[in-house]
Parts: C-alpha cells; sequence; structure tokens
C-alpha cells in the first residue's frame, strides 16, 4: 500500500511506555507526524522515549499530560486525523490493590479519548484493548466472538473501555477499531511481566527464579508483530466497527517458557514456584491462545517475528540494560 502515514497528525497516548514507544518509532518510520502523550511528571521524563535517538526525538511532538484529565486531551487531540489510544493501568496484581486507579485512567481515561476524538472529528481511532478480558479459555483458539470474562480488576476495566469505544462506533459513528492484543513482549518491557523477570533474574546471576503458575499457558508476540499489527489495522477502513486480536496463534506454559530462555541465555537455574506470584484461584487466567485470522483476512497481517527469535532479541536487549531492572524485586 501507498504511505498513508505520510505527514499525517497522529497521537499516540501511553507513547512512552512500552508498547507505545515502539509505535512512535514505526510511526516516525512511517514519515509520520506524531504527537506522543506521555504522563506528565515533575521529572520532564518521557519514559522509554528517552532512550530513543535524538535524531528520532526531534521529529516527535512530546505532549505530556495525563488521559484522566478531559481538557489536556482534547489539546492534545486537536489538529490530529489518528488517534492510537494505549495509555492505560496494566498491572494486573496492583489492580486487586488500588482498582479505583484503574477505573479513573481506563475507563474514564479512554471516555476522554473518545468525547476529544469525536469532538475533533478524527478519522480513525484504534482503541487498544487485552486477551486479559476473555479469562481463562472456554475453546481455542480464542477468537472474537469468544464470551468475554473479566476475571481481575484490571480486565473489567478494559472490557468496559472496550465497551465504551464500541458505543461511541454505534451511536456516533466514531471510526473506531479495537485491536485486542494477546501477550506482548520483547526490549523495553517492565519487569511486572513474566518475560522480563525470568530473563533479569539469569541475567543478575541468580541460579534461583521465582515464579508464580508455571502451568498456565500463553499465546506470545513479539513487540515488533504487534505493532505491525496496530499499523495495518490505522490503514484499511474496513477495519472501523470491528474487534481485532492481534496474536502469534501459538501457546507455550510459563515452565515451558523457562526453559526456552535458560536455551537461549545458555544458563541454568532452579525455578522455585513463589506464591506472592500467583494469582487468587479464580482470578487466574489459565489459558490464553490466539485466533488472528479475522486481521489477516481483513488486512494480511502475519506474524513475522517467531518466538525463538523474539526471545533472543530480548534476551540480548535485557542483558545490555539490565540496570533498568531490580531482579530482586517483585514488581507487582
Amino acid at each position: 500500500m501507498s504511505n498513508q502515514f505520510k505527514s499525517k497528525k497522529i497521537l499516540v497516548t501511553g507513547a512512552d511506555g512500552f508498547i507505545g514507544s515502539h509505535l512512535v518509532e514505526a510511526l516516525v518510520k512511517e514519515d509520520a507526524k506524531v504527537r506522543a502523550f506521555c504522563f506528565y511528571n515533575s521529572f520532564n521524563s518521557w519514559g522509554w522515549l528517552d532512550t530513543l535517538p535524538k535524531s528520532t526525538l526531534k521529529k516527535i511532538d512530546v505532549f505530556a499530560g495525563d488521559v484522566r484529565d478531559p481538557n489536556g486531551v482534547l489539546e492534545a487531540t486537536k489538529g490530529c486525523s489518528m488517534v492510537f489510544h494505549l495509555a492505560a493501568l496494566i498491572g494486573i496484581p496492583f489492580s486487586y490493590h488500588s482498582p479505583d486507579s484503574y477505573v479513573d485512567t481506563n475507563i474514564k481515561g479512554t471516555l476522554n479519548i473518545l468525547q476529544a476524538a469525536r469532538k475533533c472529528e478524527v478519522k480513525k481511532v484504534i482503541h487498544t484493548s487485552t486477551s486479559e478480558i476473555y479469562g481463562t479459555a472456554q475453546y481455542v483458539p480464542i477468537d472474537e466472538n469468544h464470551p468475554v470474562n473479566p476475571q481481575s480488576p484490571y480486565a473489567a476495566t478494559k472490557s468496559g473501555a472496550d465497551e465504551l469505544a464500541m458505543s461511541f462506533y454505534r451511536s456516533f459513528n466514531l471510526p473506531v477499531t479495537i485491536a485486542r492484543p494477546f501477550n506482548t513482549y520483547g526490549p523495553r518491557q517492565s519487569a511486572r511481566a513474566v518475560i522480563p523477570t525470568i530473563i533479569a533474574q539469569i541475567y543478575s546471576g541468580q541460579k534461583e527464579i521465582k515464579l508464580g503458575n508455571l502451568s498456565a499457558t500463553r499465546d506470545l508476540n513479539y513487540v515488533g508483530n504487534t505493532v505491525d499489527g496496530f499499523i495495518k489495522i490505522a490503514q484499511y477502513p474496513k477495519t472501523n466497527g470491528e474487534i481485532l486480536n492481534v496474536g502469534s496463534q501459538t501457546e507455550i506454559s510459563v515452565g515451558d517458557l523457562a526453559e526456552r530462555i535458560q536455551y537461549i541465555t545458555k544458563r541454568k537455574i532452579k525455578i522455585i514456584k513463589d506464591r506472592q506470584r500467583v494469582r487468587p484461584s479464580k482470578s487466574e487466567v489459565e489459558r490464553l491462545v490466539c485466533n488472528a485470522e479475522k486481521l489477516k483476512t481483513l488486512t494480511g497481517w502475519f506474524p513475522k517475528i517467531s518466538l525463538d527469535q523474539g526471545l533472543k532479541l530480548t534476551c540480548d536487549w535485557i542483558k545490555s540494560n539490565l540496570n533498568a531492572y531490580k531482579p530482586e524485586i517483585y514488581n507487582v
């Protein structure tokens, strides 16, 4: 396809985060005029954007704000023809502790984005969902018609945000698409996720690694694949009003994943089950595996980077950036 992003002003919320920072990089390469919405803080930190080359940063319009603030969101949206909404609180254990903040950020924040996009007559909104809203698989692979069964406050708020997004499509004809990534991993992912937890503990020299549920399976998709899926969704108008899974269509257990990482890092470790890292039994999602055929049919997307390739890239990056992690601490 021709370059549909060239010279277009595009807002990315959550641009300072893991997936958001990779998406910003990809859009800059597409010659888009990116407005990167970062969480305001007194340290003037732009999160992972601070690690990008200065040549890339010069091409980005950074907007410091808070998605919970409708005025700031409206200001950020003005003049933009497209919005990628990724800003969210995502840690599941922390949602047990502070569910109110998840409602404020994930639901009210999404409402602010939708209202602003409608007011500014944005041509395309890609709202980021999560496979967690499906809960434990009732059948596999999980397609977009699978029942929604949120098993944590985090998943419940993301489900509510999805419904809000679809209501704006149906009520106001706002051109919204829901992108529903399965477990994305790669460079810059926080230590609250299982893959950085394993790799960081290995490279910090620990011989025993603490993990939670080893039998749970996940569909792991490299961040470059996920970002490519987002970009494909944005390119095709026929994705409007659709919910689209983005995943690798394969599954692996946490235990087998740890073995795979040991092989790649050439380190032998002992795995210890840490009760602190185990979710409440009724909240544990035991199995997730994606059916991404709908996305493939509508856009031609497919994951280009395999699990082994992605894990190798991630291991190399974490080894070189180990100071970004605190392996001895359990990150909630």
